[in-house]
């Protein structure tokens, strides 16, 4: 390996070439938000001295460890509350001006960092001429705890830190990768669950206009921010779990670590299921976040912004693994089930008609039916491909260039019971499907492989000009709510309108409601 020498406004760094990219790991972009700084604002970074060692990658914010972390290759490394780092992977650290790809990992927002193996760069800069970018945030309580409620100005946190943890490695994004070769006005974020979930809400966030040019949505729209008598309602639980309820905001800056996440799962335990959507997640603040997302979205707040979205054809099917449950569901657990994911009027009748409506309709294409099968069904489209839809059409109203795909391959694991389930894209777009870890989940060979070049070229495509069409995959027109163009990304590449529109109709009676 050859060392890389790229000055920052805040220092010398030194990131090493490999094969003909040059990679800078473990970049501070915000000072350690640790100490006095837990729950703040994210802060500049401090200058340093002489030349910082930019080939280790810097810890993952705080967090407690996934049971599918080893399984997917999810796993993280060293963590910590010194956590705002971001790495880089660039062809040239020149003034060429390549498309920035800025990768925001998922994880509930309780897990996961830039960091991880899977989100590898190299790939992607190398095929498509680009700059990558992968950067952490605060997780759960660190970043994601509102407390202005309890504490006013003595703790103002707003419950968005993470997010505010994103807009700061943006802007520095937009201040130092010209150094890296990249093109500050050329920026495309992109990102996976609650990755993607975080650009839906950056759309819709004022303080990020001008910050990124496109977007790219898979599987998470911003139908999961929370209002903010949610958020204090974590909030209240956390600091009872810490029994801090009435305490001084110092009390609370001077828990270790480790409780807070102890107190974090075990409220997680608690309202998981309680809540409409996720425990810990960004908030309709009034502040950074004025109005909901999908309000200011609907309203032309990210009009310039291009878009490429989807989702997996069996989302749901992933998290099965940790809810055994949902395998050997009987028709009354069904409708049980579906009851609770429905909060309106008749939550019962529209439960039965759920059900009714994808039998039939799976029944006719010749798809399982089984009541565990139905509810994988449902709830993978109430979830996320009817947000996801519903999304591109509130920006298609002010911005044309719309793209729309679902992603059809089909996981080997566990005898192909998992189907295209949620994070399966990941491989395919990062070109990690050699992973020794990955191999069962994801599958190989060569339909595979073409796969990943197909995808990895729509991406690059789209961060390049705007549009994800090229000669693998051929014409893809742009998403309307008249023809629906979507790209069916699977073992063949094939467009087609209005996919599987009659689930897709089903919620339409969901619509702000999401």
């Amino acid at each position: 390996m050859v060392r890389t020498i790229v000055e920052t406004s805040y220092g010398t760094l030194a990131g090493f070439e490999h094969d003909g990219i040059h990679t800078f790991r473990g970049v501070p972009f915000a000072a350690p938000p640790a100490g006095r700084l837990r729950f703040r604002t994210p802060q500049p970074p401090a200058r340093w001295a002489g030349t910082r060692d930019a080939s280790k990658f810097g810890p993952a914010a705080s967090q407690n460890r996934s049971p599918l972390g080893p399984m997917l290759g999810f796993d993280i490394g060293a963590a910590g509350e010194d956590c705002l780092y971001l790495n880089v992977w660039t062809p040239g650290c020149d003034g060429a001006r390549r498309p920035v790809m800025v990768w925001i990992h998922g994880g509930a927002f309780v897990m996961g960092a830039g960091s991880q193996t899977l989100y590898n760069g190299a790939t992607l800069a190398r095929r498509g001429d680009v700059v990558v970018v992968t950067i952490n945030y605060r997780l759960g309580v660190f970043g994601f705890l509102r407390l202005q409620e309890i504490y006013g100005d003595a703790l103002p946190a707003t419950g968005n830190e993470g997010l505010l943890d994103q807009l700061a490695a943006l802007e520095w994004v937009r201040n130092e990768i010209a150094s890296f070769g990249g093109d500050p006005t050329n920026v495309t974020i992109f990102g996976e669950s609650a990755g993607s979930i975080s650009v839906a809400t950056l759309l819709g966030t004022p303080r990020a206009r001008g910050l990124f040019q496109r977007a790219i949505l898979q599987s998470g729209a911003a139908n999961f921010v929370s209002p903010r008598a949610q958020a204090a309602r974590v909030a209240d639980a956390v600091l009872h779990e810490l029994n801090l309820n009435g305490a001084q905001p110092e009390k609370l800056l001077e828990v270790p670590a480790a409780q807070l996440l102890e107190a974090q799962q075990r409220v997680h335990m608690s309202l998981q299921g309680q809540l409409r959507g996720l425990v810990f997640a960004p908030v309709a603040d009034g502040d950074v976040l004025p109005r909901h997302p999908l309000e200011a979205i609907g309203d032309g707040v990210a009009r310039d912004v291009t878009l490429l979205v989807g989702s997996n054809l069996d989302e749901m099917t992933l998290f099965g693994l940790m809810d055994p449950q949902a395998r050997t569901l009987d028709e009354a657990g069904l409708l049980r089930r579906c009851e609770r994911i429905i909060p309106v009027p008749d939550a019962a009748g529209h439960a039965r008609r759920a059900v009714e409506t994808y039998r039939r309709i799976r029944g006719q294409r010749g798809e399982g039916v089984t009541p565990s099968e139905l509810w994988f069904a449902i709830d993978s489209d109430r979830a996320f491909r009817y947000p996801m839809m519903r999304l591109a059409e509130l920006q298609r109203a002010h911005q044309p260039r719309i793209f729309a795909y679902l992603f059809t391959w089909q996981s080997p694991f566990m005898d192909g019971t998992l189907g295209a389930c949620h994070a399966l894209e990941l491989p395919f777009v990062f070109g990690q499907l050699d992973d020794p870890v990955l191999k069962n989940f994801v599958g190989n060979g060569p339909a595979a492989q073409r796969l990943a070049e197909h995808i990895q070229e729509a991406w690059i495509a789209f961060a390049h000009a705007g549009n994800p069409a090229h000669a693998g995959v051929g014409d893809w027109p742009t998403y309307d709510a008249d023809r629906r163009a979507t790209m069916l990304l699977g073992s063949e590449c094939t467009l087609e309108h209005a996919p599987r529109e009659a689930e897709r109709a089903f919620w339409e009676f969901w619509n702000g409601m999401l």
